[in-house]
C-alpha cells in the first residue's frame, strides 16, 4: 500500500516533469519562430538590395548601385557570342555646352549602332525629345560612341543594356547634360519601361543626363525619369536577346556584359 507521503512524492515528481516537458516545448517553438522570423529577415534584405540595386540607373560621376551588393562566387562564362571590335580608339573630347539644335523636329530620324554582336537599329522620337535626339545627331557625327563599350547588363528586377560611357567606367559624359523629356510617353504605364525602349541614364538629379543611354530588352519596372527617346527594331531586339542571354560578369545580376559589346560605329540619319 502507498502511503500518503509517498503518493506526495509521485505527484511532485509527474509535476516537476510535465513542467520540464512544457519549458522544452516552449523552447523549441521559440528555435522554429526565430527561424521563421530569421527566414523573412532575409528575404526582406535581398529584396531591398534588388530594389535597391534596380531603381537607379547612374552615370556621371556617380558610383553603380551593383557596387554595394556582395557579389557571389563568379558563375561559369557563356561563349562570347559577339565578334572582336573593329580597329579604332575611343574619342575623349568632351563640350563645355549643349550643340544648338540643328535636327528637323518634324523629321523621321534612325540610329545605329552597328556592334561587334550585330546592328541595332532604334526608331528616334525628334518630336517628342528633341534636345536629346539632337545632341545624339551630334555625338554620333563626331564619333563620339565609335569603339566605346557597353559597359553594363543587368538581369535581375530591371532588364537592359547599359552603353555611351567612353571611358567604361559609369562615370563618363560629354561635358554639358542635356534636359529630360518626354518623361509621360505614352508608352510608359504603370511604371514600365517596356522592351525596346532605348532612354538616358542619369545621376537621379533632373537635367542630369549626359550621353550614357540603356536599351530595354525586357519589360523593367522602372519610375518615369529617364528620357524615352527611340524604340529599338525587331532585328535589334534579337541582337539585345543574344547580349542578354551570354549574361553579367558578376553573377549578381548587375555588371559588365560577359558578350564583348563594342560600338564600332555609331550614325543618326534622317529618313
Amino acid at each position: 500500500m502507498v502511503s500518503q507521503e509517498q503518493r506526495r512524492r509521485q505527484l511532485a515528481r509527474e509535476k516537476f516533469l510535465r513542467q520540464q516537458q512544457r519549458r522544452t516545448d516552449a523552447r523549441r517553438k521559440a528555435r522554429m519562430r526565430n527561424a521563421v522570423i530569421a527566414s523573412a529577415l532575409g528575404v526582406v534584405l535581398i529584396g531591398s538590395l534588388a530594389l535597391y540595386t534596380t531603381g537607379v540607373l547612374k552615370d556621371d560621376d556617380k558610383t553603380n548601385a551593383g557596387a554595394e551588393v556582395t557579389q557571389s562566387a563568379s558563375p561559369s562564362k557563356a561563349p562570347d557570342p559577339c565578334d572582336k571590335p573593329a580597329a579604332g580608339k575611343v574619342k575623349s573630347e568632351t563640350w563645355k555646352k549643349e550643340p544648338a539644335m540643328t535636327i528637323d523636329k518634324s523629321a523621321d530620324y534612325t540610329m545605329k549602332l552597328a556592334t561587334t554582336c550585330g546592328d541595332i537599329d532604334i526608331a528616334l522620337k525628334a518630336s517628342a525629345a528633341p534636345h536629346t535626339v539632337n545632341s545624339f545627331n551630334f555625338l554620333a557625327g563626331k564619333g563620339y560612341f565609335d569603339h566605346t563599350t557597353c559597359h553594363r547588363l543587368t538581369t535581375n528586377g530591371i532588364y537592359v543594356l547599359q552603353c555611351g560611357d567612353p571611358t567604361g567606367s559609369g562615370s563618363g559624359g560629354p561635358g554639358y547634360t542635356i534636359p529630360d523629356e518626354n518623361l509621360k510617353d505614352k508608352s510608359l504605364k504603370d511604371n514600365i519601361y517596356p522592351a525596346g525602349t532605348v532612354a538616358m541614364a542619369n545621376t537621379g538629379q533632373p537635367g542630369s543626363g549626359g550621353s550614357q543611354f540603356f536599351l530595354v530588352y525586357q519589360d523593367s519596372q522602372l519610375p518615369p525619369s529617364y528620357t524615352p527617346f527611340g524604340t529599338v527594331s525587331e532585328a535589334g531586339m534579337t541582337v539585345l536577346k543574344k547580349i542578354a542571354d551570354a549574361g553579367e560578369s558578376t553573377g549578381a545580376g548587375d555588371g559588365a556584359p560577359n558578350a564583348t559589346v563594342v560600338i564600332n560605329k555609331a550614325t543618326v540619319t534622317k529618313s
